[in-house]
């Protein structure tokens, strides 16, 4: 049975374009692009293998400056939790409440807004009854969705590396819900938009790909430089006889595999004793290139932020010129308007309407809340302004309220007039 909801439904046009995927997905290595495929008879292939959200996702786990702009940005758009119309009961229990395994709507929505910045995609799953006498969210994580050939449905498989459709989930793409284990279920698709791109979004930092696998790669040659004690590369010279070669090259390929690449190790040399210069000799490489390094290890910081499209005051990078207020409060007024509340938007417009056309409920005062990194607000803004940016409540109309902060601090301070 198929149940059709008042909601336009996702673009369903042909994908043309391309797909991206790393390498090597079981490493992070920088991303090339890959002509469209099909994937299987079932689904459209997420990248050339089919496992570049694997990659997203080990390339989020791997780069430290990365992963701080991903939390951030999630922390910032989860906001403070949710506010809505106190005498809306049945919102506030449902708010409250959101599934079987007791989440509220913050914590559940953190999920899929982290999927969204990390991945570029994700999935909440709704689920009712026939007789709608019930409503529940649940996140399902955007490593494990793929589009099915028709674009109608999204298949949940938990390992993409060996897909077996017969343990798959098959979920209709919200408005359209269809019974599947006794409910009636639908999964709400969440896309950042690419020229290009039908079958899948990408994530807004694209182009910061190989800077990552930059800084993901200096990380690693700093700890093999703290591995090695510091200690300098060289060439150990070593003697062999003439009749051994083939046991040569497979010792001198053996040797090579395991230690060419980091600094402070050894390459190996053999030679046969025929040659001039008998004996083991070991040759240090001097470098001279640790700045280098360091200044590519920096330049990638900086271009991963810029992907990000972030600010290095959210994130606490901004350490040479100090952590001013008014700076943080000027980045965070800027992302609230061109990253966080647009994102937003897009989050909680299909819970909106849920919500309504399920339970009968009004969920048009249902909303984040939004809050500065810190809590210094400008002495021109009034006390209900003050209440209505922290989330409380609020009255523009009581005297009180409409005094300036200003006046507040004065008072405080004790040189206010009216302490006269």
């Amino acid at each position: 049975m198929k149940k059709q909801i008042n909601l336009e439904v996702l673009p369903t046009n042909n994908d043309k374009g391309t797909q991206t995927g790393f390498k090597n997905s079981a490493s992070i290595e920088p991303f090339h692009f890959m002509g469209s495929t099909s994937g299987s008879p079932d689904f459209w292939s997420f990248g050339s293998d089919n496992l570049f959200p694997y990659s997203l996702a080990l390339l989020g786990r791997g780069v430290p400056i990365h992963r701080r702009i991903l939390n951030d940005k999630r922390d910032y758009t989860t906001g403070k939790g949710f506010i809505c119309d106190d005498k809306n009961k049945d919102l506030i229990k449902f708010i409250e409440k959101v599934n079987k395994d007791g989440e509220n709507l913050s914590s559940l929505v953190a999920k899929p807004i982290f999927d969204y910045w990390q991945g570029g995609n994700s999935y909440i799953e709704v689920v009712t009854n026939r007789k709608q006498s019930f409503l529940s969210f649940f996140h399902q994580d955007y490593t494990k969705c793929r589009l099915n050939k028709e674009k109608t449905h999204i298949i949940l498989n938990s390992d993409w590396c060996s897909y077996n459709k017969s343990e798959s989930k098959f979920i209709p793409i919200y408005p359209v819900f269809e019974e599947l284990d006794g409910y009636m279920r639908s999964i709400i698709v969440y896309k950042d938009y690419e020229p290009m791109y039908t079958n899948y979004g990408v994530p807004n930092y694209i182009s910061g790909l190989n800077v990552s696998a930059i800084a993901y790669k200096t990380d690693r040659w700093n700890i093999s430089r703290l591995d090695n004690s510091f200690q300098l590369s060289g060439v150990m010279e070593i003697d062999a006889d003439e009749e051994d070669e083939l046991k040569i090259e497979r010792i001198k390929k053996t040797l090579e595999k395991k230690f060419k690449g980091n600094p402070g190790e050894v390459f190996f040399l053999l030679k046969n004793k025929v040659e001039e210069g008998r004996g083991t000799k070991f040759t240090p490489i001097a470098s001279s290139n640790e700045g280098d390094w360091g200044t590519l290890h920096d330049s990638s910081n900086n271009d991963i932020i810029v992907a990000h499209s972030w600010f290095k005051e959210l994130s606490g990078f901004d350490y040479t010129t100090g952590f001013s207020p008014e700076r943080i409060l000027y980045a965070y007024e800027i992302a609230l308007n061109t990253v966080i509340r647009p994102t937003q938007n897009k989050i909680i417009t299909p819970l909106r309407e849920c919500i309504e056309n399920i339970l009968n409920i009004d969920a048009s005062t249902l909303d984040f809340v939004n809050k500065p990194p810190i809590t210094v607000k400008p002495s021109y803004m009034k006390v209900w302004e003050a209440r209505k940016a922290d989330g409380m409540d609020f009255d523009e109309n009581d005297p009180l309220q409409n005094i300036y902060l200003a006046e507040l601090n004065k008072s405080k301070n004790g040189t206010s007039d009216n302490s006269k």
